[in-house]
């Protein structure tokens, strides 16, 4: 800590991401990665990018992924807004809709992703947790109510559960006549779910949230996108040209252009993830395992035997990373992405080996 640092830097409690190892292979199931690599139309963009074109700034409108986005979403370029990954398309949102001075706390689930108290407290905007269900269910019921806005996943990170839209909705249509808005981050909408992006044209007060990192197989590249009405995309406008207005560079966006037009490569490498998922999912339960119904490229377990930091431990010992979050009512679980089949199959050779254990007596 600096005596340079300012209060409300000071107050932060910061993002603490997934390990990335430097210096020993892991099979790496902690960070929700595809496991199979970018469509070839990614690498050809990218190339045909990395040219003479690098010595001038980038598009500030983003004008090439924005319509890429538009013609596969069925919106207009109007409604589609770009960013540096998803964390900055939402850090922007933060700013743009939450934290008015005659508005209730925001709300977001007490289990959900970790990043929104943080965005939460570097802008300074009073918040409230609403639990979720003892299955780890949302309860919509909960943002029906007078507040500063809402935001969660869908589904949901990191129980992997996930609303159908009519449920959504309903919060959309309340919130509307509240005038606050209602953020859904649909990071894994393309492992399961039904995406609330058509929408967006009967609630104005609708804004998805996208990532390529996941379902695109570009967690390097970092581009994200948001949809929703005009006058939500031009909030995030205002927020991002107060920062930076060439927040993606050409490469990124030729890559991410390529990577949106080109759905039949990526539907066919996420029903992968989506069969081993599933495949996995029996075979944890077949060993005694508490697993969460997932709609997303990751499961929510519980060993019958060992407590989520041991299991931690003992895995990553044995070179398979997964994650673990110290928190309450979720310290027993681990998070654990949908690597390859066989990476699946050595997590399930450790996890399995010993009957009445699970594996545990060989990792221990």
């Amino acid at each position: 800590m600096s005596k340079y640092w300012n209060d409300r830097i000071r107050s932060l409690s910061p993002y603490v991401p997934g390990e990335q190892p430097q210096n020993r292979k892991f099979i790496k199931l902690n960070t929700n990665e595809n496991p199979y690599p970018p469509s070839p139309k990614v690498i050809e963009a990218i190339k045909k990018a990395a040219g003479d074109g690098l010595r001038l700034y980038p598009d500030p409108a983003c004008r090439e992924l924005r319509e890429a986005v538009a013609q596969t979403y069925q919106v207009k370029p109007e409604q589609v807004f770009a960013g540096n990954g998803s964390d900055e398309v939402l850090a922007f949102a933060f700013g743009a809709f939450f934290g008015s001075r005659d508005a209730g706390p925001l709300l977001f689930p007490d289990i959900t992703y970790s990043f929104y108290p943080v965005y939460a407290g570097l802008w300074g905007i009073p918040f409230r947790t609403v639990p979720l269900t003892e299955d780890f269910s949302i309860r919509t019921e909960g943002y029906r109510t007078s507040c500063g806005g809402v935001i969660f996943p869908n589904p949901n990170a990191p129980t992997g559960r996930s609303l159908p839209s009519k449920d959504i909705l309903s919060v959309a249509e309340y919130q509307e006549h509240e005038g606050r808005a209602l953020i859904v981050d649909e990071a894994y909408i393309a492992f399961g779910g039904e995406s609330a992006a058509s929408r967006i044209q009967d609630h104005p007060n609708l804004l998805t949230i996208h990532t390529l990192s996941k379902a695109a197989s570009l967690a390097g590249l970092r581009a994200g996108f948001a949809i929703g009405n005009e006058g939500l995309i031009q909030g995030l406008c205002r927020v991002r040209d107060s920062f930076n207005s060439y927040t993606l560079d050409r490469l990124a966006l030729a890559g991410a252009a390529a990577a949106v037009l080109d759905a039949p490569y990526y539907k066919g490498i996420n029903r992968k993830i989506i069969a081993t998922r599933e495949r996995v999912s029996a075979a944890l339960r077949c060993l005694g395992f508490e697993v969460i119904p997932s709609s997303a490229n990751f499961i929510f377990i519980r060993s019958p035997h060992r407590a989520g930091a041991e299991l931690f431990a003992a895995l990553r010992d044995r070179g398979i990373l997964v994650r673990h979050f110290n928190k309450p009512r979720i310290a027993d679980f681990l998070r654990v992405s949908i690597g390859t089949d066989e990476d699946m199959d050595a997590f399930l050779d450790l996890c399995g080996t010993d009957p009445e254990l699970h594996g545990l007596t060989r990792i221990l």
